[in-house]
């Protein structure tokens, strides 16, 4: 086998949210969400008044924290801060962009989605296969 480095998991694990209003309110109802002692949050709210800096911080947050396994992002969320999400790399905590009800899902954006795309076209050369 390959030298693979473990991935860390543990009992359990929270999946955080940074969408609109809407979304994070279905994930809510469905019991995704979650408030510490501290007052911390696994979600963000972006509506008009959030700032590309909040949504900055709250990503680099999730994405360090130990207790999250996957972020949900809405993908117009995404773009607004796509180098974040494209110069993302680790494997936990995944990042999954999901559409909004305002704002289309476009695959042509999807960060996850064009890596694949790119291991597939890079092994259909390696392998010599068109």
């Amino acid at each position: 086998m390959t030298n693979r480095t473990p991935i860390k998991t543990s009992n359990s694990a929270l999946i955080a949210m940074i969408a609109d209003e809407d979304t994070i309110t279905g994930f809510l109802l469905a019991g995704v969400g979650n408030v510490d002692l501290r007052r911390k949050t696994n979600y963000l709210i972006v509506d008009s008044k959030a700032t590309v800096k909040q949504i900055e911080d709250a990503f680099k947050e999730f994405t360090t924290r130990e207790d999250i396994a996957i972020v949900l992002i809405s993908q117009y969320v995404a773009n607004m801060i796509r180098f974040l999400v494209d110069s993302y790399n680790k494997p936990i905590p995944a990042i999954l962009e999901i559409p909004s009800k305002d704002h289309p899902y476009d695959p042509a954006h999807d960060s996850v989605l064009s890596r694949v795309k790119y291991l597939f076209s890079t092994e259909s050369v390696a392998s010599g296969r068109r």
